[in-house]
């Protein structure tokens, strides 16, 4: 077998698992990776912060399900990637760090950049480990793609010390192959119990989570609501894995993204099947009203989800998709019937009376408003991501989704600053797809610094921008719970932060909209100017100052800020 520079197989394994394109930005201690990777054919992006590859990495994997890598140098370049582990970690989405290191023998002495990242990391990844012998390197790596993708996806991290960079081991990459991964399937009589519980219900709900995207089991998920004929609600990391304009669609339960129709149709309804759902504290709230006296049957892929947050009625342990399959198989077999016409009518009924108004024509511009122009200018098959704030609230409320993957949100751990690198991820998946940033005013000057990586290489995406100049949520929660506006008010001289000269300063463009009805063309013009510049294009919406999302501690319980109809 010929030898050959570790690195080279490690870039042969990265290339057999389907990475394409990486995101990084070299360093002393990383660059026999780089060498190895500067003809693999494998695109790299040179980000300008660590933090930014992990959630470009991060948007690459949500779109195309596959292994997203971010690569940084030693010391610093680890510590500022832990943030996007973690928020990685908390969605489910398969990413590898891979970080230099100091030569082996310099560990324990305090070298330079020198930081035990495999310690760091642990307690944010599936598994962090350090690459001691060179021969284990292509072993490591197969592993650590194997780890990511199975089961509950996650992250992982992988520490090369330099002095393991640099030897050769044998190596012949036509004799390998990726690692398999074993298929998680349900227990059959369990499946037949769920169908009992689901016939034995009058008012049933599917409630899809992420775990139906990450496993693809959107179309099985639509089938069995058809065949059975049982209304869908969404979690918030689950939208877009059933269509918002279907018929036995019901909306989604939460005391912060959710519609007043879900909530109510979730309060009447008397069993809910949830699918890869983990039962977060913002869709549940208070836990005793959201279980009630309802029946649930939780499927989860990770054994150890079920009975985190309360105990259902059964538990299952499965990939979505093959407990859905099994469970379609089993109510085929039977010729499982039953007439649930009286219940999907009255959610019909409730889709229709107890909505929200976003209509809005006032100035200054109502949250709403910008959203219903959203659903009414972009293609199902557009692209978006957004992060965390209010406008995040105002999202899953009233902007509408049809396709899996489509709607992207760092839901769990919600790092500021996590759109224009996710978009660049996305749009680094599909080139030839539109891509929409929904952001807020201070996230958006978190992790700026990467429109320079868009703009270097012609990465177009649009990029809207909700601008109250206030921490929005956090001076909401400060009134809720403190009577006080404390440190949130971000407004100085005219505008605050002229964000339309910063895009111009990354030789970007965009424009500040005050009007409701300039929403529309702007955003049209905004869509036409990504394609001719190949760059981001800002709308930056100037929206009221104290406005307010609907919220709640309970489901049943919701503080409305704006008059709704049959309150």
């Amino acid at each position: 077998m010929p030898k050959v520079p570790v690195m080279q197989a490690v870039v042969d394994v990265l290339k057999s698992e389907g990475v394409d394109v990486t995101f990084g930005c070299p360093g002393a201690a990383i660059l026999p990776l780089y060498a190895a990777m500067e003809d693999s054919g494998i695109k790299h992006l040179i980000v300008r912060h660590e933090e930014g590859a992990t959630h470009m990495a991060d948007g690459w994997a949500r779109t195309n399900g596959n292994v997203g890598v971010a690569i940084g140098t030693s010391g610093p370049a680890g510590t500022n990637m832990i943030t996007g582990l973690y928020t990685a970690q908390a969605d489910s989405i398969p990413i590898l760090c891979i970080t230099g290191q100091a030569v082996s023998t310099k560990l324990h002495q305090e070298a330079f950049q020198a930081v035990d990242i495999v310690d760091i990391a642990k307690p944010v990844t599936k598994w962090a480990v350090q690459v001691k012998e060179a021969a284990q390197a292509p072993w490591i790596f197969r592993e650590a793609f194997r780890i990511a993708r199975s089961g509950r996806p996650g992250p992982v991290l992988i520490d090369l010390p330099l002095d393991v960079q640099k030897q050769e081991i044998e190596w012949d990459p036509t004799l390998d192959a990726p690692l398999p991964i074993p298929a998680v399937e349900p227990h059959l009589p369990r499946v037949e119990r769920a169908l009992d519980l689901l016939l034995e219900a009058d008012r049933p709900l599917i409630l899809a989570g992420g775990g139906v995207i990450l496993g693809d089991a959107h179309e099985q998920v639509r089938e069995l609501a058809e065949l059975l004929g049982v209304p869908v609600q969404i979690t918030l990391m689950g939208k877009g894995s059933f269509p918002e304009d279907h018929e036995l669609f019901a909306g989604m339960t939460g005391i912060q993204t959710s519609q007043r129709y879900g909530n109510q149709s979730f309060l009447e309804a008397d069993l809910v099947l949830a699918l890869g759902a983990r039962f977060g504290d913002r869709h549940t709230g208070a836990l005793d009203t959201y279980r009630g006296e309802r029946k649930f049957i939780h499927v989860d892929i990770e054994p150890t989800q079920i009975g985190k947050v309360f105990g259902p009625d059964l538990g299952i342990v499965s990939d979505t998709r093959l407990f859905l399959d099994a469970l379609i198989d089993a109510a085929r077999k039977r010729n499982a019937k039953k007439d649930y016409s009286e219940w999907v009518s009255r959610v019909g009924v409730l889709k229709q009376t107890l909505t929200r108004p976003d209509d809005y024509d006032t100035v200054p511009i109502k949250a709403p408003r910008v959203y219903r122009e959203i659903n009414q200018i972009f293609p199902p098959e557009a692209y978006f991501v957004t992060a965390i704030g209010l406008y995040q609230i105002w999202g899953g409320q009233f902007q509408t989704a049809h396709l899996p993957r489509h709607y992207q949100v760092c839901g769990q751990a919600g790092p500021l600053g996590w759109e224009i690198p996710a978009a660049i991820g996305v749009k680094s998946a599909e080139p030839d797809a539109e891509v929409v940033a929904v952001v807020g005013d201070y996230g958006f000057q978190f992790l700026v610094e990467e429109l320079a990586v868009a703009a270097q290489y012609n990465v177009p995406f649009v990029i809207i921008m909700l601008n109250n100049e206030y921490l929005g949520l956090i001076r909401q929660a400060e009134g809720d719970a403190f009577g006080m506006k404390t440190e949130v008010d971000i407004h100085y001289d005219e505008y605050g932060t002229d964000n339309v000269k910063i895009m111009e300063a990354y030789g970007c463009s965009g424009r500040r909209v005050f009007e409701p009805g300039d929403l529309a063309e702007t955003i049209e013009w905004a869509r036409k100017e990504a394609v001719a510049t190949s760059r981001p294009v800002l709308v930056e919406v100037m929206i009221e100052r104290e406005a307010n999302t609907a919220r709640g501690i309970r489901i049943d319980a919701m503080i409305e800020p704006e008059p709704v109809p049959n309150a």
